[in-house]
């Protein structure tokens, strides 16, 4: 039996919903190391406040349109985690960052979400308040999405990928494409069109990672240094008719090694020639020359 559109929309809305609930979930790492730290100075709370009101707009938007659940159930667990990542985030921040995100919450969230039910609820009706919301949700997506470009420029600027997971970028792509057929199969321009720059964006993403990750290895590369080789001492043991190596020693450890010679064999120890070519002889406490080579 073929597949309708409708049930190829809703395989691409259930892998929609499986891809963005891992994309939701990316930031748990980040809050992980805020809570170890136990303070979130350093990290800014405008994405998850961004998240926070995008989900809020797309649960209002399918509301007002038919066979739109799994927009509905995903942007629901996003309200949910993303308000998780947003009460974490001021329980663990700076009193100025505190102040911030209050200030965007109110913005965002009460105040933008607030005027755009209030305006469409009373001067739009019927379908016309659907396209409305509609747009609204496509102009924000689109914002959303272009967002990226900054961390591509720093990419471009440094050479370096380090502000930019692959894996997250992969994910995002993955995430576009599902909601784009989903939003192609219903017929909804609002739900396809951002999802075609989000899918540009996310290529490009990954184009920059694969080509300076390259760049970064081979620089790490030739930067990198030879180990500098050792200078050693030859002892060598005429008995055995070998040389062996040993790491170099100080003039301090060759000094008490002589010593000791001369304690156990009481004989005299050949040392290496002295600056003047003529033979040295280790005596008692006095101060012996450099030696290079040592006979047993």
């Amino acid at each position: 039996m073929a597949f309708s559109a409708d049930h190829w929309a809703f395989v691409f809305g259930v892998l929609g919903n499986i891809v963005s609930f891992i994309v939701f979930l990316s930031p748990l790492p980040t809050f992980y190391t805020i809570y170890k730290k136990k303070t979130a100075e350093g990290y800014q709370s405008i994405p998850y406040v961004v998240a926070l009101f995008s989900s809020m707009l797309w649960i209002y938007y399918a509301f007002l349109k038919t066979n739109t659940t799994l927009l509905i159930t995903i942007n629901t667990f996003g309200v949910f985690i993303e308000t998780i990542y947003v009460g974490f985030y001021l329980f663990y921040a700076p009193k100025k960052s505190r102040v911030q995100t209050i200030k965007m919450l109110s913005l965002f969230v009460v105040g933008g979400f607030g005027a755009i039910i209030l305006v469409t609820q009373f001067l739009f009706k019927g379908a016309i308040r659907g396209q409305v919301v509609g747009w609204i949700c496509l102009i924000f997506s689109l914002c959303v999405f272009v967002a990226p470009l900054g961390i591509v420029r720093k990419v471009i600027k440094t050479k370096s990928v380090e502000y930019m997971p692959l894996l997250l970028s992969v994910f995002l792509t993955l995430s576009a494409v599902m909601w784009f057929f989903y939003g192609l199969l219903l017929k909804d321009i609002n739900i396809a069109a951002p999802n075609i720059l989000g899918f540009i964006f996310g290529i490009l993403q990954m184009i920059l990672y694969v080509i300076y990750s390259k760049k970064e290895k081979a620089i790490l590369k030739e930067q990198k240094l030879p180990e500098i080789q050792k200078a050693e001492v030859i002892v060598k043991d005429e008995n055995m008719n070998t040389n062996k190596k040993f790491p170099e020693l100080t003039q301090e450890q060759i000094i008490d090694i002589v010593r000791l010679g001369l304690m156990v064999c009481k004989d005299k120890v050949h040392v290496a020639t002295c600056p003047h070519g003529t033979t040295c002889e280790a005596k008692g406490d006095e101060n012996l020359p450099k030696l290079q080579t040592v006979e047993v």
